[in-house]
């Protein structure tokens, strides 16, 4: 898996706005001083979040952006999904949706396997731990093994 731009700016952009949730509306200028996001695509990224309905904005003088839903209740995986669609993806295909001949036919198992592997994690970390840092156990499991950080 390749971990995008958008993605890790999004995600870093609805961790900010999880940490000052309760204090009103947030400029896009402040998100993107305080994770060092150029502003003109941290825009273009809010308005992709704002589509999927994770993240709303609010006009006026005290406007900004605003989470959508609770912070628990945003995972990793829509957050990737909303700013850079499938989490695999196959010749722009969805696993089930690419066909093989007979020879190559073991290969789509291996991408579904892979999905399924990644929404294991993604789907089950919220934005609500990344700010808070606690993470699901699971998580800090596979992360705790020593395998998981070497580079292969």
């Amino acid at each position: 898996m390749r971990v995008s731009t958008r993605s890790d700016y999004a995600l870093r952009a609805l961790i900010e706005l999880a940490s000052l949730t309760g204090q009103g509306a947030v400029s896009a200028d402040e998100i993107a001083s305080r994770q060092d996001i150029p502003k003109a695509f941290l825009l273009a990224i809010l308005a992709d979040l704002r589509r999927a309905g994770v993240v709303r904005s609010q006009r006026g003088q005290a406007g900004g952006w605003l989470l959508q839903s609770p912070a628990a209740d945003v995972s990793v995986a829509d957050v990737i999904r909303a700013v850079d669609g499938p989490l695999v993806s196959v010749y722009d295909q969805r696993p089930e949706a690419v066909s093989y001949n007979d020879a190559a036919a073991p290969l789509q198992q291996v991408w579904i396997a892979a999905r399924h592997a990644l929404r294991d994690v993604l789907e089950n970390v919220t934005i609500a731990e990344l700010q808070t840092k606690h993470l699901p156990l699971a998580v800090t499991e596979r992360a705790a093994d020593e395998d998981a950080w070497q580079s292969h």
